[in-house]
């Protein structure tokens, strides 16, 4: 568990995390993904709060699996996930689509259509606390691998998301930060960022610290998928002049070959 700024960021599983955020005023408490319930009803009871909504981004169990046993602990707690994608998630008190707003007192949610790593995917931006909690779609260094969705959803999604202000933090569900970087050195990374971020995993490591919360404008130098459109990116992987949907795809399926 580590607290950045006013974000809870706890570790679960090998490599999950889930997101809490609490508001002192009202006690509202929400939570994004629910990978165990265990770590959370830890927090949960250390701090005395009540977990009173849950947003889901995707159906895979390493999001979805603490969600009964949460409900259970926290009577009237909202369940909320994508209507479109209601029939394989836990039983849903509120079913959203892209466009929509979550209201709470920690701040509004806009849900994002955020396809690719599977095809009912969402993502919440939370501008009140310069968040975007991507799930599975974009990652620190990198994006989801392409179980359900395509290439092209996948490369229409993180062009969403790199439309939002450059100082949002993106709060992925996975600690890949160190594979994905190595990855990502192959393809042409802004040198002096890869050299920084190199230094710093480490570092983070050691203090039991998460690799998340990285800002957009701090990953575009490093993150491939958010420079498929760079010359030298194209060049790094022999892709000269292609499109960049081309390139992307092409850096995609290198990543699963790495």
């Amino acid at each position: 568990m580590h607290t950045n700024d006013d974000v809870t960021i706890i570790r679960c599983r090998a490599d999950n995390y889930a997101y809490l955020m609490h508001d002192a005023d009202s006690g509202e408490t929400v939570l994004v993904d629910a990978p165990e319930a265990g770590p959370i009803l830890e927090v949960l009871a250390r701090r005395n709060w009540t977990l009173t909504h849950l947003l889901l981004t995707h159906h895979h169990d390493d999001h979805i699996e603490g969600t009964n046993a949460l409900r259970d602990a926290n009577p009237g707690l909202q369940v909320i996930g994508a209507a479109a994608d209601a029939h394989r998630l836990p039983p849903l008190d509120r079913q959203v689509a892209p466009g929509d707003v979550i209201e709470t007192a920690v701040g509004d949610f806009a849900v994002f259509d955020a396809p690719g790593h599977t095809v009912g995917h969402i993502a919440f931006h939370l501008p009140a606390r310069a968040a975007l909690f991507s799930g599975d779609s974009l990652m620190v260094h990198g994006c989801g691998r392409l179980f359900e969705g395509t290439a092209q959803q996948m490369f229409d999604t993180i062009a969403r998301f790199m439309r939002l202000p450059g100082d949002t933090r993106i709060c992925s569900g996975h600690d890949y930060a160190a594979a994905n970087l190595a990855f990502a050195a192959t393809c042409a990374p802004d040198a002096a960022a890869l050299d920084a971020r190199r230094a710093e995993l480490p570092l983070l490591a050691d203090k039991g610290h998460p690799t998340v919360g990285v800002t957009l404008a701090e990953d575009i130098r490093l993150n491939p998928y958010m420079r498929a459109h760079l010359p030298e990116v194209k060049a790094a992987v022999d892709m000269d002049g292609a499109p960049d949907l081309a390139v992307f795809a092409e850096i995609r399926r290198r990543k699963d070959a790495f």
